[in-house]
């Protein structure tokens, strides 16, 4: 209890040092309507354009609010209207590709993410984790979508969706749902998505990413590869033994063996 609570001091401290000289990972690219986001156990508070963003940030956005959130690596996140974000772990730097980490969880809502340099040169070093599966990529543009199912569209690149069922994969063009943690994600037609998912989709997909991120995408625009399934079934096993792991407390990591603990 005590290292806990030292922890989250510590980590709270260091939060608040690091938004205002510079020294996060991210930062919010735009933000329209009503953001937030807390460091780790703090209360959230409203956040503008440029805000610093840390790992163990929690990102939520109100009715009708929009926010692109891009790390060092170029990676962006594109957050729709009610949606919880965590952004678990990240670690990069330009001249260590060793430690090259993403972690990422959503909680509800819709989200497009878009690779930058870290999925380019280390494919293994990416996770979201969502109730209904974790995903891994390989230089990709997608978007999620949780309603109970769980709904994924791919924009480019390819994704590979992991749960108890086993691993899905899915190349640009495709469109998929994932009924709960326990079945396999499959391929469905963009018209039977729900009218609400399809609205979000339409909605993050017409949002423009700067140059830099999606660094990887043209790579893996070809579709599916032997390589690709692996990578993603590598990044899914790892992030899915760790989110069942006995210490709760410790964010997910991805596949990078060499990365160092952010703690």
């Amino acid at each position: 209890m005590l290292r806990s609570s030292l922890f989250a001091l510590c980590f709270g401290l260091s939060s608040l040092i690091a938004a205002p000289l510079g020294y996060a990972n991210g930062i919010f690219q735009s933000v329209s309507g009503d953001v937030r986001a807390a460091a780790g156990t703090a209360a959230p508070v409203s956040v503008s354009k440029n805000q610093s963003v840390v790992p163990g940030t929690t990102v939520t956005t109100g009715n009708g609010a929009q926010t692109v959130i891009r790390f060092d690596d170029g990676h962006t996140v594109v957050l729709n209207e009610n949606t919880e974000f965590l952004v678990a772990q990240y670690s990069f730097d330009k001249d260590k590709p060793q430690s090259d980490n993403i972690a990422m969880r959503l909680l509800k809502g819709a989200m497009r993410s878009v690779s930058g340099l870290i999925v380019s040169r280390s494919r293994n070093s990416f996770a979201l984790l969502a109730p209904q599966a974790t995903i891994g990529i390989r230089g990709t543009d997608f978007m999620i979508a949780l309603v109970n199912p769980a709904y994924l569209s791919v924009l480019q690149g390819s994704i590979a969706a992991t749960n108890t069922a086993g691993t899905a994969t899915f190349a640009a063009g495709a469109t998929a749902t994932v009924a709960s943690a326990t079945a396999l994600a499959v391929a469905i037609p963009a018209s039977a998505l729900p009218a609400s998912v399809a609205a979000s989709f339409s909605n993050l997909s017409s949002v423009a990413i700067g140059a830099g991120a999606g660094a990887a995408s043209g790579a893996a625009a070809g579709g599916v590869t032997a390589g690709m399934v692996a990578a993603g079934a590598a990044v899914i096993a790892v992030a899915v033994g760790a989110a069942s792991s006995e210490s709760s407390d410790l964010p997910i990591s991805a596949t990078n063996t060499n990365a160092p603990h952010p703690f």
